[in-house]
């Protein structure tokens, strides 16, 4: 039996599991949650997209004791991006449990009011960066002597930005008799010395990112360095997928890449570990409401990144290894839907191609390379606008306060109003295009919550 139902999980997960949609488990939960359920160590290797954060998720929302305001489940995740991504999750998977008080924890926000709310009462629930988890634990701001369940998502990567000594030191500060889950793409010996050091006779699940293979189409294309931002816009052009994000291997090429495809009359933005922290979060929340079709980004910094149904992956370089190339293909192709990975070679790398092709046990699908070489009359354009709003949750706005202003006093029809989002200070509403000028005309004539606020198209 692979139903949810089939699992003796509380019912007061059943509402967040009927929310999300979920009826049969995939294989990594279909696999590591008896043991997680039986209270045993997991370290499981599953593939991006393969279902492992509700995996963990309903493992330690099913351990915990809401009627405690203790922390009692710990997730560590290796950039903000991603802790964000698994807090929303684990929030819509604790829809049915009262009162529960999740907080997420990361660098790059002040610290402040972070420590207001670990003052006021413990969450239940910490989803956090190393650094950041860190320093609150040793301010003694964050207790995590009752944590119960400790999950490392993404270890392999941690590891990659040195967060080791941090994740040692943070394991020591919780319950010696903690149920602790590891995740990761990659199994090198780093994390499997790591694992001995932290779990205890751990089950080993591993999922072989090959089964997600057939939903995605695989093409190659010769491309030296003189024409490749040529041959990155004929690619967009043939293949006018309705999402695209294309990595690049270093921040130089992020920024080259995307101002060249923004020249060409793309909408395109880029995306790299240099940018400030706001910024990144406003080029992210861009792309996943589809006010953007194409994001240039390093390896690093689309950690996180949560578009649903991602047309088109594509490598401007190819990376050096094989496990980086199938982390940023296998963000495309999810859920029954298919996905497309193209990859731009050169001559000199055309040994990294050749390890893919043995890795894949087939030969590449090698295609002639279309070179675009002006700029056309028509480009596809990015479905949405989004608006921002100098209002957020500090002003009480809630998504719910927009919407009815959009569909009231602005007359826009419900279907032309996309994802909303609001932080402190300010809250993003992705818009229908051709509707974009008539929102902010009435919204700026009009008022929110009976208060006028500046609103602006980004």
């Amino acid at each position: 039996m692979n139903d949810f139902s089939s699992l003796p999980l509380s019912p007061a997960l059943a509402p967040g599991i009927d929310a999300l949609g979920y009826t049969t488990m995939t294989p990594v939960q279909a696999l590591s949650l008896p043991p997680m359920l039986e209270g045993r160590d997991v370290i499981a290797q599953a593939p991006t997209g393969s279902g492992k954060t509700a995996a963990f998720g309903l493992g330690l929302l099913n351990r915990l004791d809401p009627a405690t305001s203790r922390t009692q489940a710990l997730v560590l995740c290796p950039t903000r991006e991603l802790a964000d991504q698994v807090g929303k999750q684990l929030r819509k998977l604790a829809t049915g449990i009262p009162n529960l008080k999740l907080l997420i924890l990361t660098g790059g926000m002040p610290l402040g009011p972070q420590l207001a709310s670990l003052e006021a009462h413990d969450p239940q629930v910490v989803v956090g960066t190393p650094g950041r988890v860190q320093e609150l634990a040793r301010k003694r701001a964050l207790n995590l002597g009752q944590v119960r369940t400790f999950v490392l998502d993404e270890a392999d990567r941690m590891l990659d930005m040195g967060f080791e000594e941090p994740i040692r030191e943070i394991a020591g500060r919780t319950h010696k008799e903690r149920q602790s889950l590891l995740f990761s793409a990659t199994f090198p010996e780093e994390i499997r010395e790591l694992a001995r050091a932290l779990l205890n006779e751990p089950t080993e699940v591993t999922i072989d990112g090959q089964a997600e293979a057939p939903a995605i189409q695989h093409l190659f294309f010769e491309a030296e360095p003189a024409v490749r931002q040529k041959a990155l816009g004929g690619l967009l052009l043939k293949y006018t997928p309705e999402s695209a994000v294309v990595f690049c291997n270093t921040r130089k090429d992020v920024d080259e890449v995307a101002n060249s495809l923004r020249q060409f009359g793309f909408s395109a933005l880029a995306l790299h570990g240099d940018m400030e922290q706001r910024d990144r979060d406003e080029v992210l929340l861009q792309f996943s409401n589809r006010s953007c079709n194409v994001l240039v980004a390093s390896d690093v910094a689309a950690r996180g990144l949560d578009v649903e149904d991602l047309a088109a992956v594509i490598n401007y370089e190819l990376p050096t290894d094989v496990d980086t190339y199938q982390h940023r293909v296998g963000r495309t192709g999810r859920a029954g839907r298919q996905g497309l990975a193209m990859s731009l070679v050169t001559g000199r790398e055309r040994n990294r191609a050749d390890a893919v092709e043995a890795t894949q046990g087939k030969p590449l699908n090698w295609q002639k390379t279309p070179l675009a070489t002006a700029r056309p009359a028509e480009l596809p354009q990015a479905a949405m606008t989004t608006l921002r709003i100098d209002g957020g949750k500090t002003d009480k706005l809630r998504a719910g306060d927009i919407l009815g202003a959009l569909t009231g006093d602005a007359g826009l029809p419900g279907k032309a109003i996309g994802k909303i989002d609001i932080f402190p200070t300010r809250s993003y509403v992705a818009i229908a295009r051709e509707q974009a000028g008539k929102a902010i005309s009435r919204l700026e004539a009009g008022k929110i919550k009976g208060k006028r606020f500046r609103v602006r198209k980004m």
